[in-house]
């Protein structure tokens, strides 16, 4: 059969609202807690429901909500929930430019979210659904709060910040991007602020192994950059003038200490005033004043130029007995190590810059080969031996290292010691649409925790929102003067708000029972799902959210709420979807919705377009252009489907061999999420099976409605049902790949005289290794090649390959 009968016309918009409203009706996506098949828990990052579902959001969900169809059908009992991370200062800025207060536009927005969700087709368990912004969600933020406040775990210090002066608000170092808020691109300043903090740091080296983890190479490497560890010690130079005061410092290279020839503090550090010279104060305090309003990230970048001004002002390098000076650059961080450093331009790179720079002595201490150098082209950052370093002269460096580190300790002026570029978690927001951070200020009892049985600390509705002028919150008398709970006095409550990272540090734990009001999870339920078995998320919360929720699962462990390690055994990360040259984003107005594709084509090309685009973890350009292929392909699988049942005739051995090879690939693909490839994979067999005829060609039409189930999953269940199958087609088994049939008949071995190919036999597949000599010494393009010289030996690989190696 080389063309299909005359068909009804494939028509998504009945087919799919149709399964939509069934699978709704019935429950199918209603996972069970208790199952004959094992627990399988699966979770895609939750939205923020700041605006509409777009492309870029589809790019996340479908090929995430393919995986979970999958593996249903290979045998798991797989719940896969959602929900919305909807605190936060987009939703608060979106409410503020239209006027209308952030609960009412969250819940009009999750409301068409979960619409777009079902004209998805995703199978998700909507009775699992968790909302951040509900208090009986934000109450166990502040009730984790509160745990952490008894072990010390979250503490409030006074700290230099990100401060975004359009939106009044604290932000992380990753927020900001080439000096600029990522959400309003408005230059981002310092600020000293009171601000509360979750120790994070404590669990940093643990944070620092993935043992048993199946996550990307990359993500681990950027935790690890981002956790930083570095093995040293901590030394400190007197200054001279100065009785009392000394610069400590932190050195991962101690052998090289001979070669300190200045010292560079952070323009942060409390010393600077003190030490600097008259003179130099007028340009110190302006070139402070311009490090305060650039973020970490560009003072350390390495192509950024090294600038610094000289303090006057004189150490004394208590190794080498030499004077030298010290200044002050904004590539050196009071937020990491001691926020000083003592330069060695010889042997680091940053400071080689910022010594040619500015005229400042470079001294070679560690050499290579062991001989001293001079005029050094640029820094080296190797091993090797110590030189032009006293009595150390000739150590190994790696000997030096640990032997400067023991005499500094021996003589008091240092310690072995270990430091991390992490910092402590910073949780105070300036802004209303987030959860209230459960502590009162009493004049008598001082920072006082809001009692259990007080929670939630309710977010107040009546509040005026602007954008300007710091926390709503403390412009609403009737939420700040409150009564201490120790006391009985008057009192105010805290009028920050939590980062929202700590809404989605723990979400997974709510979903197996988010009614629950007892505990911030049922822990017999959880018991059954916990910890998640594979969750797939956007590549940008590598770092914050990702190590945000390992520390949280860390530390509820050691308080004995959790019972394992990690909160997510396997993960994988989609790649970005870029539309006019940027990242899909509603801040930056570039979004695509998806509401016009699904009205023209339907949801099941579109959820087969986005992941025919490319390799999903690496992402692509947006461009719709292709849509009709698959559109084009999917009317071609209708009209198979729909064509007649036959048992009459002979089976046809090459589809059936073609039927095993694409299970095999579409399996193999869907393992390690190559979507697009399982996809050309299933066209390749829709064309076979299009030429095809006889009993063959309805079992390959029925593999083929089964491997396209997770992929397209309305054309899948109608095609299902009108060819006869019983049940939903998404709890059907998935086809079992059988290797004996997928092997060809004939297949084509390679003749080959001492490495060159002669020639090409059409053999049956399985002949044995004497019968493929025979076989091949028989050809005679080989006998031609041999041209009569003896035989040394001959080289056979099943199915393959013959050579004929002869005597030289």
């Amino acid at each position: 059969m080389t063309s299909e009968t005359k068909t009804e016309r494939y028509a998504p918009g009945t087919i799919e609202p149709k399964w939509q409203a069934h699978w709704a009706s019935t429950g199918l996506d209603a996972t069970p807690d208790d199952s004959d098949k094992p627990n399988y828990y699966f979770v895609t990052m939750f939205p923020y429901p700041s605006g509409d579902m777009h492309i870029g959001h589809w790019y996340a969900m479908a090929p995430s909500d393919c995986e979970a169809r999958y593996i249903r059908m290979k045998g798991h009992n797989v719940l896969f929930p959602m929900g919305f991370d909807a605190f936060g200062i987009n939703a608060e800025n979106a409410a503020i430019d239209r006027g209308i207060h952030p609960a009412a536009w969250t819940d009009k927005n999750m409301a068409h979210w979960r619409e777009q969700f079902r004209s998805l087709g995703a199978s998700i368990d909507w009775r699992r659904e968790v909302v951040t912004c509900y208090p009986e969600y934000y109450r166990w933020n502040q009730w984790m709060f509160l745990k952490f406040l008894e072990k010390g775990l979250a503490y409030r210090a006074t700290a230099p910040v990100n401060w975004c002066p359009r939106d009044e608000t604290v932000l992380a170092n990753e927020q900001v991007i080439n000096g600029l808020c990522e959400r309003c691109d408005t230059p981002v300043v310092k600020k000293d602020l009171t601000q509360w903090f979750y120790k994070i740091t404590a669990y940093a080296d643990e944070l620092l192994r993935f043992d048993g983890l199946d996550w990307p190479e990359r993500v681990r490497v950027m935790q690890q950059n981002w956790i930083g560890r570095s093995e040293g010690a901590e030394i400190q130079f007197p200054v001279e003038g100065h009785r009392d005061a000394a610069i400590r410092f932190f050195t991962t290279r101690p052998d090289t200490i001979y070669g300190a020839t200045f010292m560079v503090l952070a323009p942060e550090h409390p010393l600077v005033p003190a030490i600097t010279v008259p003179a130099q104060k007028a340009a110190m305090d302006a070139y402070v004043a311009t490090a305060r309003t650039e973020s970490e990230i560009e003072r350390t970048s390495a192509e950024r130029p090294k600038t610094g001004v000289d303090t006057g002002a004189f150490a004394t390098n208590v190794f080498s007995g030499q004077r030298i000076p010290i200044w002050i650059a904004d590539y050196v961080l009071a937020s990491y190590g001691t926020g000083a450093i003592m330069a060695v331009p010889a042997h680091d790179e940053r400071d080689f810059a910022f010594a040619k720079a500015n005229g400042l002595p470079i001294k070679e201490v560690i050499s290579a080969d062991g001989e001293e150098h001079a005029g050094l082209e640029a820094a080296y950052t190797g091993p090797g031996r110590m030189v032009r370093s006293g009595p150390y002269s000739g150590t190994p460096s790696e000997v030096g290292k640990r032997t400067i580190a023991s005499e500094a300790k021996k003589t008091g002026i240092g310690t072995p010691s270990v430091t991390y570029r992490l910092r402590d978690w910073l949780i105070s927001r300036q802004r209303y649409w987030g959860t209230p951070i459960p502590v009162v200020y009493c004049d008598t009892d001082g920072i006082v925790p809001v009692p259990e049985d007080q929670l939630p600390v309710v977010l107040p509705r009546d509040v005026q929102l602007t954008g300007r002028g710091g926390s709503p919150l403390a412009k609403v008398d009737a939420f700040v003067n409150t009564t201490c709970p120790k006391c009985g006095g008057p009192a105010k409550r805290e009028t920050d708000t939590m980062d929202t990272f700590v809404d989605s540090s723990w979400y997974v734990y709510r979903y197996p029972d988010p009614k629950i009001d007892s505990f911030f999870m049922n822990v017999d339920v959880a018991k059954k799902w916990l910890p998640v078995r594979r969750y797939t998320g956007g590549i940008e919360h590598a770092i914050l959210h990702l190590l945000y929720a390992r520390f949280v699962c860390k530390a509820l462990r050691d308080l004995g709420y959790l019972w394992f390690d990690e909160p997510f055994l396997h993960l994988r990360n989609q790649g970005t979807i870029v539309f006019k040259s940027r990242k899909m984003s509603k801040s930056r107005g570039n979004v695509v919705a998806p509401d016009e594709y699904v009205a023209r084509y339907g949801a099941d090309t579109l959820r087969l377009f986005i992941m025919f685009m490319g390799p999903w973890t690496e992402g692509n350009d947006w461009d719709a252009s292709g849509i009709e292929g698959t559109w084009r392909f999917l009317n071609r699988v209708w009209g198979i489907g729909l064509g007649e049942r036959t048992s009459s005739g002979t089976r046809d051995a090459e589809l059936d061999r073609a039927v095993q090879r694409t299970i095999k690939k579409v399996t193999d693909d869907l393992e390690g999420y190559r979507f697009n490839t399982a996809i050309a994979a299933m066209m390749e067999l829709s064309t076979a099976i299009f030429h095809a005829a006889g009993p063959s060609r309805d079992g390959a039409t029925d593999a083929l409605v089964l491997l396209l189930a997770p992929f397209a999953p309305h054309i899948a269940e109608e095609l299902w049902e009108r060819r006869g199958g019983t049940g939903s087609v998404h709890r059907q088994a998935w086809p079992a790949y059988d290797a004996s049939a997928a092997k060809d008949a004939v297949v084509t071995v390679v003749a080959q005289v001492n490495g060159k190919v002669r020639d090409r036999l059409e053999l049956p597949a399985g002949t044995g290794e004497e019968a493929l000599k025979r076989a091949a010494l028989a050809s005679a393009k080989v006998v031609q090649a041999i041209g009569g010289k003896p035989v040394d030996r001959v080289i056979v690989v099943a199915d393959k390959l013959v050579n004929v190696v002869t005597e030289r």
